[in-house]
């Protein structure tokens, strides 16, 4: 009987087919939650600064990314996971309900809202008509505009690179036990990487963090290594609370033009920054996996974007900002994980996570950032595939790639491009050659970055 349910598994992941196996989908799950792990701390600690309960929200952030996982590895069988996004939880907490100041539970109604439009655009094939109309080398742009977007996360995060006045960005304190682990951390990470170690990534993460407690119990240096928890904590004060955000949401005491500018203004950021967040993750890991046909178009999309829709519904209605693909799930592909099952390992750690949280905080940030790092160097070979010396498509595929990291955003990279890419385009005169769609995927982007500066 068990031989027979372990034939099924394998059968609906389509193992054999994807040159994987069990052990291998499992240990790239278990390292793309490690490297995801931060955000059950980092969610509620943004989110609270709206006044929403921190233990909610690690709940609603832990039970939303097992969700959105479980979803997009059984009905896609890609090996992504998802969870709130970071910099959409900072949009949330400090545009919508700081600069347009809507309380959290009107912030939480905008976010069910984008998540219904979501929804509505997958099932039409409007979202996957969208993605289909990104010209072939942009999206070769993306995945290495990622790379780089996360190795800066990841250097940042670290500590190796640090915020200059007079530079923007210069070398981190050296001397900080912290940036020395995240060092210690990527010389063991590229040892393993470039002996081809199986399971090297997630190996680092381990011993690394093994060194970094070594490090703070035994030698008294803070690495980060810390204790935090969601037992006891309970999903009510934020459960179902975005109900009573729509009517503050519409803000029709105002006016009328006030009302319709502030909704379109939340609607339009939210729902075109996450479209492009996933999108870009989305093809960005796939190009990497080697997903993506010839003509640059990615199986099952559509079933992969509806799971993204439902999850960021749901995250609202448990009680947290946009839930979407995160580009950490690089981190578990470049393991060698290959299908749905690497996400249901991940959703599995999430659940685990509300009772093993104390435990995750053991592992220090310093211990997944290398990870990253290298992840970054892998995700830039696609880029060899632009003809760089096409300075229609050389140019777009530039700013795609540097203003991912430069504006630390995916969404303004897509952006970038696929706005330079029309314009050229038009300027050349060659209309024909942009796909209708793409027309009007600049204009939205226009849209979105005028708004701000209307007033009514």
């Amino acid at each position: 009987m068990a031989n027979n349910s372990t034939a099924a598994r394998k059968d609906f992941f389509k193992l054999k087919e994807n040159k994987t196996t069990v052990r291998t989908e499992i240990v790239a799950g278990l390292t793309t939650f490690f490297t995801m792990a931060y955000i059950i701390f980092v969610n509620p600690s943004i989110l609270g600064a709206t006044g929403m309960d921190a233990g909610a929200v690690m709940l609603a952030t832990c039970i939303s990314a097992a969700i959105g996982t479980l979803l997009i590895g059984l009905l896609s069988n890609y090996p992504l996971a998802q969870a709130p996004g970071m910099g959409l939880n900072a949009f949330f907490a400090f545009t919508i309900c700081g600069t347009y100041g809507y309380s959290w539970q009107a912030g939480l109604a905008a976010v069910f809202i984008s998540g219904i439009i979501f929804i509505l655009l997958t099932v039409t094939g409007g979202r996957e008509a969208i993605v289909n109309a990104i010209p072939l080398p942009i999206k070769k742009a993306i995945s290495g505009g990622i790379g780089l977007f996360i190795a800066i996360v990841a250097l940042v995060g670290s500590g190796i690179v640090a915020n200059s006045d007079s530079t923007l960005v210069t070398l981190g304190n050296f001397s900080d036990p912290k940036v020395l682990l995240a060092v210690i951390g990527i010389i063991i990470t590229i040892v393993l990487v470039v002996w081809n170690v199986k399971g090297g990534l997630f190996i680092s993460i381990i011993a690394t963090t093994i060194v970094g407690a070594i490090m703070q119990f035994a030698f008294g240096a803070d690495v980060g290594i810390a204790m935090g928890s969601s037992v006891g904590a309970s999903l009510a004060p934020t459960f179902g609370q975005f109900l009573g955000g729509f009517g503050e949401l519409l803000k029709l005491d105002q006016g009328i033009g006030v009302a319709i500018f502030s909704l379109i203004a939340v609607l339009i950021s939210l729902t075109m920054v996450d479209m492009f967040d996933t999108v870009g993750t989305l093809y960005g890991t796939a190009g990497k996996a080697g997903f993506l046909t010839k003509d640059g178009k990615l199986p099952n999309a559509g079933k992969a974007l509806l799971a993204d829709s439902i999850a960021t519904s749901v995250g609202a209605v448990l009680g947290t900002s946009t839930v979407t693909t995160y580009v950490e799930s690089s981190a578990g592909i470049s393991e060698g994980g290959r299908t749905g099952l690497t996400s249901v390992t991940t959703a599995a750690c999430f659940i685990l996570a509300i009772f093993l949280a104390p435990f995750l905080g053991f592992i220090p940030g310093a211990a997944t950032y290398p990870v990253l790092v290298l992840v970054g160097v892998m995700m830039m070979g696609g880029v060899r595939e632009i003809d760089w010396n096409d300075m229609e498509l050389a140019i777009p595929c530039f700013l795609t790639i540097a203003m991912m990291p430069f504006a630390y955003s995916i969404s303004e990279g897509i952006a970038f491009g696929c706005i330079s890419y029309t314009v050229i385009k038009m300027v050349r005169g060659k209309f024909k050659e942009v796909h209708p769609v793409m027309y009007g995927i600049s204009i939205l982007f226009l849209i979105r970055y005028i708004l701000p500066y209307i007033h009514f």
